[in-house]
Formats: structure tokens, C-alpha cells, sequence
């Protein structure tokens, strides 16, 4: 019988979000460069981060670039009032790797909870397709999912929420760093984040 497995990391909540973002599962643990979102340093979340808000890909690593500077990134998503989770609290992998295609989902996050939490976020923005798929299934399963940087405005629990897809930030989504940057600077800037 195949493992579940809990989600690694409890949901960085800044009190003042205005936007969440939501990706799928963590990799495994032995491609960690830290204990934290997007810790795989195969992954350009935070090259993206870098180049959007400080034109410098390598912001947030560290000096020997073997790694990222957490503290950093924390203290930076404060400021801006970003939180992140990811769209599964359990799920099975198929395979021992960090790919979507191989993520079953066994239970979905609690957005409701997670939104009480964050009184003014109004944006949800999702980084990938299985994310965006999730997401969609919990809040308004009728929506259909939009392009990668595209967005859809739906009602949940009675809140207006603006839902972004994302193109994936993992290095197998084929599309150069800098293109993928620019369609995440659209979306920050569409959230008033710039």
C-alpha cells in the first residue's frame, strides 16, 4: 500500500497578505536547500522573486550559491504581504521525485481556514497546472482553468478572489528564466505588489 505523506511545512501566514501563493507538494526532502517553500535549488522561484523586485537573479542565495538565504526571503515576504501553502496537505507519491504528474492527492488545504487568517488577501495565485487544478476544484469547480498567466475572478465564502495561474517555476516547465519573470512581474503588478 502506497505511503501518505504530510505536508512538511505549516503555512507561512503573514497577518497582512494580500496574496497567497499556492503550489502543489514539496519534493522530496533530500533536494531541500532549506526549510522552507521552493526549497529545491533546481527551482527559479526565487530567482524569479530576484530578478522581478531587485533585477538580480541571485538575490536571495546564498554567497557560495549553494543555497538560499531563508531569513531573507521571510523577512522580504513580510514586507510585501505574501503568504504561501500549497493546494495539498496529503498526498501519495507515485514516483520519488517532485513532479506533479506523480502527485495523487489524498486531502486538499483548508483555504477557508487559511483565509480567515489573512483578512485583506484577495489574490490567489497558483504556480503550475496540478495547483491551479486543485485550487479551482475547492473554490469554483465549474471555472475553467486559465493560461499560464492568466487569471479568473470567483466568489468564494463570499469573498471576491482573484485566481492566477502561474507558469510553473521547476526548471521541466520549458521556458527561459527571464520569460518566466516577466509573467510573474505582470501579475505582481496586477496585484499592486509593484
Amino acid at each position: 500500500m502506497a505511503e501518505i505523506e504530510l505536508h512538511p511545512l505549516p503555512p507561512f501566514l503573514p497577518a497582512n497578505a494580500k496574496l497567497l501563493m499556492l503550489g502543489s507538494f514539496p519534493p522530496p526532502k533530500n533536494r531541500w536547500k532549506m526549510d522552507f517553500y521552493y526549497p529545491n535549488l533546481q527551482n527559479d522561484m526565487w530567482r524569479i522573486f530576484g530578478l522581478v523586485f531587485f533585477q538580480n537573479k541571485d538575490y536571495f542565495l546564498l554567497a557560495n550559491k549553494k543555497s538560499f538565504n531563508q531569513a531573507l526571503i521571510e523577512d522580504f515576504l513580510r514586507e510585501k504581504g505574501v503568504a504561501l501553502s500549497d493546494t495539498a496537505s496529503s498526498v501519495v507519491r507515485l514516483r520519488e521525485n517532485a513532479s506533479d504528474k506523480f502527485l495523487e492527492i489524498v486531502e486538499k488545504v483548508d483555504l477557508e481556514k487559511i483565509l480567515r487568517l489573512m483578512p485583506e488577501c484577495n489574490t490567489i495565485v497558483t504556480t503550475g497546472e496540478k495547483a491551479a487544478e486543485t485550487l479551482l476544484s475547492i473554490v469554483s469547480p465549474a471555472v475553467g482553468i486559465p493560461s499560464p498567466g492568466s487569471f479568473v475572478k470567483v466568489n468564494y465564502r463570499n469573498k471576491n478572489l482573484t485566481i492566477w495561474r502561474m507558469p510553473s517555476s521547476s526548471r521541466a516547465y520549458p521556458k527561459p528564466l527571464e520569460e518566466k519573470a516577466e509573467v510573474y512581474r505582470s501579475m505582481f503588478q496586477s496585484a499592486e505588489l509593484i
